[in-house]
């Protein structure tokens, strides 16, 4: 278990790219696998069963909490950006290693159903990522309405920015 990981929450990084995501929320689960698959982080993340809010909370706290020791590697990059598609939705991602972390968007999260999860709750869970990642994430919505694809292509767009904050910079400094 990460540093940090709430408590019924278990979490694995790996580089073996294979992906087994249990929240109990099957939309959230899918959503996080998209943003492991495409940042290419294998990853092993159960929670307890709890409120959907609180489920996406813990989960996005702790793989924040298990990211951040790859962030804070003296090689990482420590920031990267993607713009990827799902279907007729088209984001942007980038994030950067910061001790201020936030998350930043033009993407209403209130008020849309996707699978019977309130997309509220999928902003909860990115929420927390930031934080526990120390991350400064924005987010920008370019094209899409159908809420899947939306947060299809923005939970693939964040895994692919962090697939490039995670990765090794054989010139990379440990002060930015």
């Amino acid at each position: 278990m990460a540093e940090g990981t709430p408590t019924g929450v278990r979490v694995s990084l790996s580089n073996d790219g294979s992906v087994n995501v249990a929240t109990g929320l099957p939309v959230l689960d899918h959503l996080i696998g998209e943003l492991a698959r495409t940042g290419r982080f294998g990853l092993g993340l159960e929670v307890a069963p709890e409120s959907a809010g609180e489920a996406a909370a813990a989960a996005g706290r702790a793989l924040g909490h298990a990211l951040a020791g790859r962030l804070e590697a003296a090689n990482a990059a420590r920031r990267g950006w993607a713009l990827l598609p799902a279907d007729e939705a088209l984001a942007l991602a980038a994030v950067d290693r910061d001790d201020e972390p936030q998350l930043v968007t033009n993407v209403d999260f209130s008020g849309q159903m996707v699978g019977g999860l309130s997309t509220d709750v999928a902003s909860r869970f990115l929420q927390e990522l930031a934080t526990g990642a120390s991350l400064n994430v924005h987010i920008r919505l370019v094209e899409g309405t159908e809420p899947q694809h939306v947060l299809d292509a923005i939970f693939k767009a964040v895994g692919a920015a962090l697939g490039q904050a995670c990765r090794s910079v054989p010139d990379a400094k440990e002060e930015w």
